[in-house]
This record gives structure tokens, sequence and C-alpha cells, in this order.
């Protein structure tokens, strides 16, 4: 996601250059990330441009810039906080959920959060984004992907370590009536629901998180009614052993 510092990128670019399979892991996440940040895309409301403009015409300026001196202190000591600070893959994950929360912060600023049912909406937006953000930087992610019967794909990235998953989708046929899909985790301990997934934007379904995974279970699709069923019923259109 590009948030390591140019050291940092030197680095490990460095490194790269000689390490196929650090280089397939890259590969995987980055195609991971461009797939959640296309799925969780929302085109902005038509009176948007005009109310930015409104604001930015109402802002005062800002004051001026610091003196060189206190410039420079200022930076030295942002250094040597960078300096030591967490690990790689620690500022990785840090800047992970930095992201998610920024993201979350811009869209309350720009749709005008006014009370406290928008404000839970917006810290359980900003918990899950900084849960898929750890699930991506965890040290074991894996990506796998399958095709699902009726049409679609999907992609799974996975970590056993911290047993969860973030589960996408793409062009995923519509149901008749008003079924929908429902994910389950299926395996030797049981059935477990998951959840049923929202309704897709731009051909795009998801992010969503299964939590809990246990060893043999498998993640699979099947059609259900409003609210979901208790139980699998009917064919299984995805069956992934994780």
């Amino acid at each position: 996601m590009d948030a390591i510092s140019a050291p940092d990128r030197a680095r490990f670019e460095r490194h790269l250059a000689g390490c196929a399979e650090c280089a397939g892991e890259i590969a995987s996440l980055r195609e991971a990330t461009a797939r959640l940040a296309t799925a969780t895309a929302v085109p902005p409301p038509p009176a948007l441009k005009a109310r930015v403009m409104a604001a930015a015409a109402a802002t005062r300026p800002r004051p001026p810039a610091a003196e060189p001196e206190a410039a420079a202190r200022g930076w030295r000591a942002r250094t040597w906080r960078a300096r030591t600070g967490p690990g790689r893959r620690g500022r990785l994950a840090l800047a992970a959920g930095a992201l998610a929360t920024a993201a979350v912060a811009a869209a309350a600023v720009v749709f005008g959060l006014s009370n406290g049912s928008t404000h839970d909406q917006l810290s359980q937006a900003q918990a899950s984004s900084q849960q898929i953000a750890a699930v991506l930087t965890a040290r074991d992610a894996t990506m796998m992907t399958g095709a699902v019967q009726g049409g679609g794909t999907v992609t799974i990235v996975m970590s056993h370590a911290r047993r969860e998953l973030v589960f996408t989708a793409a062009d995923l046929h519509a149901l008749p009536g008003p079924r929908g899909y429902q994910l389950w985790l299926i395996g030797p301990a049981g059935d477990r629901a998951v959840s049923m997934l929202p309704p897709g934007r731009h051909g795009m379904t998801g992010p969503v998180i299964a939590a809990g995974l246990r060893p043999g279970d498998h993640l699979a699709l099947t059609a259900a009614p409003p609210g979901g069923t208790p139980y699998p019923a009917g064919p299984m259109m995805l069956d992934v052993a994780l």
C-alpha cells in the first residue's frame, strides 16, 4: 500500500530484486488491496463538488509557515520517532489501520455526521476497516481465488494466525426473487453462518470478514432467503478448502 518511508523502500526493493518469495507475496497482496478498494468504492453524490467549493471559499487561509529552524526541529523529532518506532511489518500494519481510519474520517466530514446513530455506524465501519487491514498485513497472509457455480469469482485473503479471512466476490449473477448469497464456514466443528453478502456495487461484492477459523474448515456459499437460514440449504455454489 506504499506505506513505508523512502529509505525503507530502497532497502526493500534491493531485497525484492533477489527474492522470488517476497515478490510473489507482494503481487498477491497488491491484487487483494486493489480488489478491496474497488469493492468499497462509493460514487460521490452530484452535489458534493458544489459543497466542497463552497467550503473552500469559506475556509480561512493557513497561517505563515514556521521558521526554518523550528521546521528543522520538527523534522528531526519526526525522524527520531520514525527510527525508534515499530519494525517494518509493524509500521505496515499501523499504516494500514491509519489509512482505514483516515478514509472513514474523510467520509464523515463529507457527509456531515450529526447524530449518535451515525457515529455508531462510523465506529463500526472503522473497526471493520482496521480488521481487514490487519488480515492483509498479517505475516502469514495468503490469497486464493475460486469460481462460483452460475457465474462469478471470489478472492479470499486468509491469516491462520489471526483465524480470520477477508472475502470479496466479482460478477456474481443476480439470484431470482428476494434470495441472496449466504456465506458459511463448514468443518468438523460444525457449520457456522458467517453472514448474508451485501448487495454488489459495480460488479463487486464485499468485503466480508469471517472470524473463528478452525482446522479443516471450508468456506461455502449458498443461495438463501432474506435473513439467511440456520443451516446450509440447497447446493453449495462455492466450496473452498481453507
